[in-house]
This record gives C-alpha cells, structure tokens and sequence, in this order.
C-alpha cells in the first residue's frame, strides 16, 4: 500500500492539501459503490498547447505542456472481464461493457465511448487476457479538467483508462507507442486528430513544455525535448465560455484547404507530402501557386481528389492560400519561441504569442469575438507577456503568460471588463506545468 501524502507530494509538489481531500473522497466513493478493498488511482494530466495550432495534423511543430488539472482514474479488479464504469458527475450515468476486440459503441457523445476506445486497443494488443474492472471517475472543478474548453479533457480520460488497463494486464508500455495507441483509441468516438493531446499527457515534464515535432521517425518515435518555462512568470487559462459546438464541418474544411495546398504545391515541388516539407522554401516564392479560394470539385477536375474527409461537399469554398500560410508561419513560430524560451527573450515570446493569435484570426479563422476580446483585455494589463486562443478555436480559451506580480492585477479586472463588453462569465485558471500520466500509487 502506498502512503498517500508521499504520493501526492511526487506528483503535485509540497501544495497538496486540497488533493488529499479529492482523492480521499474518490477512493471513499469507490468504496461506497464496489466495496471494501484496495483501490489502485491513476491520472492523466489536461493540457493547453503555448504555441503552434492547426500543425499537428499537418505533420509540423507544437509546444504543449500538461496542466495540473487532471482527471483521476480509481479501479479495482473484478473476476470476470467487464469493464464497470461509474463517475463522480451525476451527468455522466453509469456504464458496463465487456472487454474484447470489438466492442461496440455507445450512443454519439456518450462519456464510457472515450474507456470503450481504450479498452478496445489494449484488448487487440493484449489478447484477451486482461481483467474486467470497476472504475470510478473523478474530473470535477475546480481540480479537474474542464470540459468543453479545449483543454483536452477527452484524451485525459482516453490516456487515464489506457494506463489503467495496462497496468492490469502487465504491459510496460513506452511513451511513443502508448501515445499511437490512445491516439487510434480516439479514432473510436470519431477524431480524427494528431498526435499531440496524447504525446504530453504522457511525457510531460513539472515546469516545462515540450517542443513536439508530430511527423513520425522511422519506427514510429517522434522527436521531442522538454523547454524549460521561465522563472518568476505564471501561466493563464481563461475559459471565454463560448462552447465548440458544431465546428467539426468547419474543422474538416481547415484540413482540406491544407491538403488542396499540398496537392498544388506537388505541380513544382514534386513528392511532398505535407506542408512541412516546403519549410525551407521562402513563403513569398509558394504563394503565388496557391489559389485565394477552390472547391473539392474544382479539385478533382484537375486531378487532385480530397479523400476520407466527411462532411466537406464538393461545392464547399476551401480558403487554400490563407490556412497554408497560417501553417507555414505558425511552424517558424513554433521554432523562434522554444529558442527564445531558452534564451529567456521573453519580449520575443509575446511578439509571437500575439502574432500566432492574429494569424489564427485572420488566416485560419478559427477565433471568436469573445476570444479576440479575452486577449485584447489580457494585453491592456501591464505584466502580461502574450496572450493567444488556444486549442482548435472557435470558442474555448485562452493562454496567458504573464509576471508574478501581475496575476491578481489580471484576476481584479480582466474577468470584471470581459463581463462588461460581452455579458458572458470568463473563468481564470492559474496553472502550473504538471507531470505526466501515470501511476499514483494503491491505497
């Protein structure tokens, strides 16, 4: 058994107070639904990505880092092989399901989809060998991961319930193949995504980010180093309120403007695959080959056909020039604020933060007025380095790196104004780079 305050302080540092009252309650809500015994917990950290949107499914740049939000996973074995789900919010009813290969979904929007995904790729990596479990969620406020807001509160659950049943069926998982693996669980519910809300949730680093390339080596790793977060600054969630809803059609299109650009840029730069591919290449020598606008039909007519991208109909006007020089910049981006990270140029990483937010604005368009108006009141506070919409856009939150001294200056007054010019609630998030998933002990 494992002392529970000693578990905590390893992965939350010395502040733990708060969180030996969550997750005593977890493990005595457990109790109360599955019986006395043991109760093994597990986490997986949300995440909010500093820099770098919209890149990750074109094969580019990202810098991500966990929060110390994060959803917990209490389970026990059972002696049969079915997987029995209850959650700490009444909203999401308990669920049951057995283990194997091919588990069939719940209804769209169901919460067990996200375990049935997990289950379901470890059942095919594993065999059949693994133990059915009694789970218990827990991803309330304020220690939670909010859903909704973009911090990828889904992949935490996906990534929590992968390394339970893991841990179940004794496989020594390493941090690239388990991120492939919750990255295909996801492909369960319908995401088609990259690989980045998977990669930091499991090798994230207290205190840093981490500089992620997405395309693959040979052997399916990929490339990344943890980038320190500077001293004396804090880091600044603010949920505008405004939901993702209905946005999957207009994500669909951002990936097929991309892809139409490929496709259009093979005419002079033969076997390209992704944008990423013409990084060297000066953005003022591939613009002129990239159309303001076309269409998938216009696309196929000249040999280029968009596949496996629902909901995109052949008449839909795909802004080609605009999203590809969001994705080409936004990789340089990526690049100038890890070095100016490590050179502590902390002027330098708000010019980016604010260039990354205006070109997410007016190339991709992706952002929101409320989102514009979260990042035009963060910047009117002396203190705050650079701020930025976050996530896939289209409501959500922002990011916020501002100085010590200046949070409770934010705290008194952007809230407060953000009320005022657009009547909607914002809540603050003040965070710290946290660890990755894992284990936290058994108690």
């Amino acid at each position: 058994m494992t002392d529970l305050a000693t578990a905590l302080t390893a992965v939350y540092g010395p502040e733990i107070q708060p969180q030996i009252r969550r997750y005593q309650a977890g493990l005595a809500a457990f109790r109360e639904r599955f019986g006395p015994g043991p109760v093994t917990v597990f986490r997986a950290p949300g995440r909010v990505n500093l820099i770098g949107e919209h890149t990750d499914y074109n094969d580019g740049y990202v810098l991500p880092l966990a929060l110390d939000k994060d959803v917990l996973l209490f389970a026990r074995p059972r002696p049969d092989s079915t997987i029995h789900l209850h959650n700490l919010e009444p909203r999401f009813p308990p669920r049951a399901f057995p283990l194997a290969t091919a588990i069939p979904p719940a209804p769209a929007g169901d919460w067990s989809n996200y375990v049935r995904g997990a289950a379901q790729e470890l059942a095919r990596r594993l065999g059949l060998e693994l133990p059915g479990l009694d789970v218990l969620v827990d991803g309330r406020p304020p220690h939670g991961v909010p859903r909704g807001a973009g911090l990828s509160s889904s992949s935490a659950l996906t990534v929590a319930s992968a390394v339970a049943l893991a841990y179940f069926g004794g496989w020594r998982w390493d941090g690239d193949t388990m991120a492939q693996l919750c990255s295909q669980a996801e492909w369960y519910v319908g995401t088609r995504g990259g690989i980045m809300d998977q990669y930091i949730a499991l090798q994230a680093r207290r205190d840093h980010a981490l500089f992620l390339d997405c395309r693959p080596l040979p052997g399916g790793s990929f490339r990344s180093r943890p980038v320190p977060l500077p001293p004396g600054h804090r880091l600044l969630v603010v949920d505008s309120g405004v939901r993702h809803q209905n946005t999957r059609n207009e994500f669909n299109r951002r990936v097929a403007a991309c892809r139409a650009g490929v496709a259009l840029l093979r005419r002079a730069h033969p076997g390209i695959g992704h944008l990423r591919d013409v990084e060297a290449v000066d953005w003022s020598r591939l613009e002129p080959l990239l159309p303001e606008v076309i269409t998938p039909a216009e696309l196929q007519a000249l040999g280029h056909p968009l596949e496996d991208l629902p909901n995109v109909p052949p008449d839909a006007p795909l802004r080609v020039r605009a999203c590809c020089r969001h994705v080409w910049h936004e990789n340089r981006r990526v690049l100038a604020t890890v070095a100016a990270l490590e050179r502590g140029e902390m002027a330098e990483v708000g010019r980016l933060l604010r260039e990354a937010h205006a070109s997410g604005r007016d190339d991709y368009q992706v952002t929101t007025p409320e989102l514009d108006t979260l990042v035009a009141l963060a910047m009117e506070v002396e203190g705050v380095v650079g701020a930025r919409f976050t996530g896939a856009g289209w409501g959500g939150c922002i990011v916020v790196l501002v100085r010590l001294e200046a949070v409770a200056q934010f705290l008194a007054t952007v809230p407060e104004r953000y009320r005022a010019q657009t009547g909607r609630s914002a809540t603050v998030f003040p965070c710290r780079a946290g660890p990755g998933a894992g284990l936290v002990g058994t108690f």
